[in-house]
């Protein structure tokens, strides 16, 4: 396959906007930290250690999404300066790994959907339980 300049240039508006996504979700479950961490403070409630598990874990994956996501536009750079310089061949595998780079970051995305949900889902649950 034959690309030109514009070709990586095209990831950087969806690779920006799916970083912006990542950060809300970071900030999001950062205060959800913090005020669980005061709760804990005030009740010593073993379920909220749990939640705060939960939360470690997605803001781990979260670090990753970022990571993959980041490196993934940096390739894309590279990608457009090969080809600037006229190294048609390695700027198509660099375009390959930016585009590889930013399937991991989305599958990564995925996970951390799964672990909310099956988080939200317990919390659900207890609800349920509660009402009975």
């Amino acid at each position: 396959m034959e690309i030109n300049l514009n070709t990586p240039a095209l990831l950087f508006p969806a690779v920006s906007l799916i970083l912006l996504a990542y950060t809300n979700r970071f900030l999001a479950i950062a205060s959800l930290v913090r005020n669980l961490r005061k709760q804990y403070d005030e009740q010593h409630d073993e379920a909220i250690i749990l939640q705060i598990r939960s939360l470690r874990k997605r803001l781990g994956m979260i670090r990753y999404m970022q990571a993959f996501g980041v490196v993934s536009l940096l390739v894309a750079i590279v990608s457009m300066f090969l080809l600037y310089i006229d190294l048609r061949l390695a700027a198509n595998y660099a375009f390959g790994l930016s585009l590889l780079l930013l399937m991991i970051s989305l599958v990564f995305s995925i996970s951390e959907i799964i672990v909310s949900i099956n988080a939200l889902n317990v919390v659900l649950q207890d609800l349920d339980q509660s009402k009975k």
